[in-house]
Formats: structure tokens, C-alpha cells, sequence
């Protein structure tokens, strides 16, 4: 049964009901079951080779494409579960966080309309399609991150919003040149005229693919927030609630910026060595740039957003190289960060509802009266640092390996050297906020409420058990369809056209 479909439609289906709906209960009662059926099928979907669904039963005219396809591989069902997952373990830790604001039931309305696009982006076969879902999960995460409705969410949000059009603008020119290049939308299609062109050398044909591409690191750069695309992100983060940064870090930020951009450089243009150099480069830039000004921040929340920065930067990088160990490398790390990272936002969230404060010169001991919220956050802290036995580890020292076997030697350096200043500020977060005597007036404070613990125990175990992922018969189910995909390239069109 190809139930693509419900991926988009059982979102949209739970935002309208919940726009109708008064009780909050009933809102975390929907929600969180939409989401662990979307999870269910996400895994259910690793049964299965490349699937094609095409909307409407339109069928090709003399080969071409003309309908809105979709498309499920290797790499979109990664992206499903590791979306869906982190979405499943937000709505959780919303049914006690968000008591504390007024209309819970259109967060949640919000909420699953941004899951919505977030899986129509991932399963989108065609440009145009992908546009439309980015937007809605880019509009719905707007207007999340200023819920709080004060001041600063506002501005963050405002900041974000204008951010976040430009660079739509730079997406959507870049898709409408692509189009007028290559007569079609479908992105199997693009390739395949792209890769005949490519053929029949001209100065057309191999300067505007050059300035698409740009446009597209712009455009996708800013999404995924990678320097020195980065400036919404610092403001925007620690101002959401905590469940939605931790889908922003987690999630969105990979889905709409570096799943996109990676699946048309790999599976439209053909990943080239000029287009390797750039993603390297920039993810070193952002692995050493986005550690040192987290080292320097003393609100919690902030820290982590400059984190995410420098984290994502890892994932560029691995992909980057373009070779099996690297693609691998990076593929894991965007799933390894999308746990431990989504964790250490619920654990900030965790604390300023327990203390009413990120800031961490005023924070201290909370060890003695917090203890799953600072037992999970040392977990993701030494995950996120590269520590084994934890999966960060693992996944760092892949990327690194690869350099290696790359002969990008220098490149291998600075990514010990971020996660030796990752080390250093995830340490001092430990010490300033639950190591040490408790604060006076931290006297009173309680652990969270039963399910927002629940959602850092459950992401806590997966810190320290998805090292396993590379053991073979394990990465055979897992990451390698989704690393065959990136490394067959253009060949992504014959799958999918056949």
C-alpha cells in the first residue's frame, strides 16, 4: 500500500480539527497520536524500496513528466523517521510545558502544520511542490517562535520572518531560472536534461547552473542556518518554547535547509568538486565560528543555538567530501544531532520552567533538586561533545576519518578542534547550572512533571544506544539506502522516471 499521502494529510487533517477545538486535552490527545502514527508509518516505510506516488494518476506524455510526484527513497524515509521522531517527543513534553500558555490548541494547530510541511518537503518529487511545503513550515514556525507574544518573541519572530523571506526570494529565483532552463519542474526530470546539456557544452549551459547552485546555498543557507547565513537563528531559538526550539534545532533547520540543498546539488546538479570545496568550506566555517561565540554566552538557551550553528556545520562538511564515508558520517550526524540536540533544548526548557530564568550566572547546583533534567542534559552535553561511548562520538569521529581517507587533512584538524570547544562550553553549562552549591534561592525549585521528564529519558537512552546504528546489519537497514541515494547522484532521475 503506498500510503504516502498521510504523511501531509494527517497533519493537515489534526491543524483543522484543532482549530475547531476548545478543550486543551483533546488537543494533546491528537496530536500526540497523529504524531505516533506518522512515526509508526515512517518505520514502516523501511520495508520498502523507492516508492513513487504520483497525485492524480498522471501519467508521463512521451516520457515527460506532468503531474506532482512523490517520492519515497532511502534518504526521504531517514528524514521521516528522524522528523517525525523528534515531533512525537515535542508534543510530549507540550502536554505539561505549554499549561502555561493561553491556547494551547492552536499551538498545537501550528505545530502539526509545520510537521505538515516539513514532511511534504521531504517527500516532494517536483520544485515548485517543494516550495509551497517549505513555506508552510517556514510560515507556521513564524508565528511559534512568537508565541510568548512578548516583546522579545516578537522581534525574534520579526527577524526571523524577514530572514526567512529573503531567503525564499533566493529559493523560488533560483527554482523559476532552473525552470526556464530545463522546461520542467520534476526534479528527476531536471536532472536528466541537466545531464544532457551538460553534454552539449556552451556558456549558457554551464554558467546558469553555476548561479542557480549559489543561489540555492544562499537561499538553503539561511534556512539551515550555516555562516555566514546564520543571524536569525541566535534570537529566534531561545525565544520559541522549548518543544518548538527544539524542533527548529532539531529538525527544521535540516529539512528546509540542508536536506533540500543536499538533494538538489547531489540528485539534480551532480555534487562536483567546485560545489564540494564550497560546502567544506562553509562547514568549517561554521564548525569553528559558531563554537567560539557559544563559549561566550551566559543565556542558556543562546549558547545552544550558537551551538547548533557550529553542529550543522559537521553535517556539511561530511556530505561535502562526497565520498561513501563522508556522506555516511554526515547523514549520521544530522540524525545524532537531531536527537541530543533536540534533548538539550527540552533541558533548558526543563529548567526555566523549574527556575523561571536561562540565565546562568544565575543558575547553579540543580543536580540535588533536577535530577533527570541534569542526568539527561550531562548525556546529550557529552554526546554533543564527541565523548564515547555517547552517539556524538561516533558520528564525529566518522567525519573525521573520512577527511582522512580524503587526504583533507586540514579540514580533519579543525573538526577535532571544534569538539574540543564544544567540550569546553557544554562543560561549563554543566558547571554553572547543575553542578556546584545550589543557589539560595533555587532552594524550592522541583523537577518537571512527569512528561516532560519522560521525553528527556526517552531521548537520553538514544543518546547512548544509536552507536550501535553502525554496526553492519543494522547500517544496512538504516543509513546506507540513504547514503546509496546521495552517492548514485543524477542517477536519482532513472530511479524515479523508470
Amino acid at each position: 500500500m503506498n500510503y504516502l499521502p498521510f504523511f501531509v494529510a494527517l497533519p493537515l487533517f489534526g491543524a483543522f480539527v484543532l482549530s475547531l477545538l476548545k478543550p486543551k486535552r483533546a488537543g494533546d490527545i491528537l496530536a500526540n497520536l497523529i504524531n505516533l502514527s506518522l512515526l509508526v508509518l515512517s518505520f514502516l516505510l523501511l520495508r520498502y524500496g523507492t516508492l513513487v506516488y504520483k497525485i492524480g494518476g498522471w501519467e508521463p506524455v512521451n516520457g515527460i513528466p506532468i503531474g506532482i510526484y512523490w517520492v519515497k527513497d532511502g534518504l526521504s524515509t531517514l528524514m521521516l523517521i528522524i522528523v517525525n521522531l523528534v515531533a512525537l517527543i515535542a508534543t510530549i513534553f507540550s502536554v505539561d510545558y505549554m499549561e502555561k500558555f493561553t491556547e494551547k490548541n492552536r499551538y498545537y494547530c501550528l505545530f502539526l502544520l509545520m510537521l505538515a510541511g516539513m514532511n511534504g518537503v521531504i517527500l516532494s518529487g517536483d520544485m515548485f511542490n517543494l516550495f509551497v511545503f517549505l513555506e508552510i513550515a517556514a510560515i507556521s514556525s513564524y508565528s511559534l517562535v512568537a508565541f510568548g507574544t512578548e516583546s522579545e518573541e516578537l522581534e525574534a519572530a520579526f527577524k526571523y520572518q524577514v530572514m526567512g523571506t529573503v531567503a525564499s526570494s533566493f529559493i523560488l529565483l533560483g527554482i523559476t531560472l532552473l525552470y526556464s532552463y530545463t522546461g520542467t519542474l520534476n526534479m528527476a526530470d531536471m536532472a536528466r536534461v541537466i545531464a544532457i546539456k551538460n553534454s552539449q557544452f556552451s556558456i549558457t549551459n554551464y554558467q546558469l547552473p553555476i548561479f542557480v547552485a549559489c543561489l540555492f546555498i544562499m537561499g538553503f543557507g539561511m534556512k539551515a542556518a550555516i555562516m555566514p547565513f546564520h543571524a536569525w537563528l541566535p534570537d529566534a531559538h531561545p525565544s520559541a518554547p522549548a518543544p518548538i526550539s527544539a524542533m527548529l534545532s532539531g529538525v527544521l533547520i535540516k529539512v528546509l535547509g540542508v536536506y533540500a540543498l543536499t538533494r538538489i546539488v547531489f540528485n539534480i546538479f551532480g555534487m562536483t568538486p567546485f560545489m564540494s570545496n564550497i560546502f567544506m568550506v562553509l562547514g568549517v566555517i561554521s564548525i569553528i565560528i559558531g563554537a567560539v561565540l557559544a563559549i561566550g554566552q551566559r543565556d542558556f538557551k543562546r549558547l545552544l543555538a550558537y551551538s547548533s550553528i557550529s553542529q550543522v556545520g559537521y553535517v556539511i562538511l561530511g556530505l561535502g567530501l562526497g565520498t561513501p564515508w563522508g556522506i555516511l558520517g554526515g547523514l549520521f550526524h544530522l540524525l545524532n544531532h537531531s536527537v541530543f540536540k533536540s534533548l538539550l533544548f527540552l533541558n533548558s526548557g526543563a529548567v526555566v520552567y523549574a527556575t523561571g530564568t536561562r540565565d546562568m550566572q544565575k543558575l547553579g547546583g540543580l543536580n540535588e533538586r533536577m535530577p533527570v533534567t541534569g542526568g539527561s542534559s550531562f548525556i546529550a552535553s557529552m554526546s554533543i561533545a564527541g565523548i564515547p561511548p555517547f552517539s556524538g562520538f561516533w558520528s564525529k569521529l566518522v567525519i573525521i576519518i573520512a577527511c582522512l581517507l580524503a587526504s583533507r587533512f586540514g579540514f580533519a584538524i579543525w573538526a577535532i578542534i571544534g569538539s574540543i570547544i564544544t567540550l569546553a562550553y557544554y562543560l561549563k553549562v554543566q558547571r554553572d547550572v547543575f553542578f556546584g552549591p545550589l543557589q539560595e534561592n533555587l532552594q524550592e525549585t522541583k523537577e518537571v512533571p512527569g512528561f516532560m521528564r519522560s521525553s528527556m529519558i526517552i531521548l537520553a537512552v538514544l543518546c547512548t544506544v544509536m552507536g550501535l546504528l553502525l554496526i553492519p546489519q543494522v547500517r544496512d537497514v538504516f543509513l546506507n539506502p540513504a547514503v546509496e541515494v546521495l552517492r548514485n547522484g543524477i542517477d536519482y532521475a532513472k530511479t524515479v522516471l523508470m
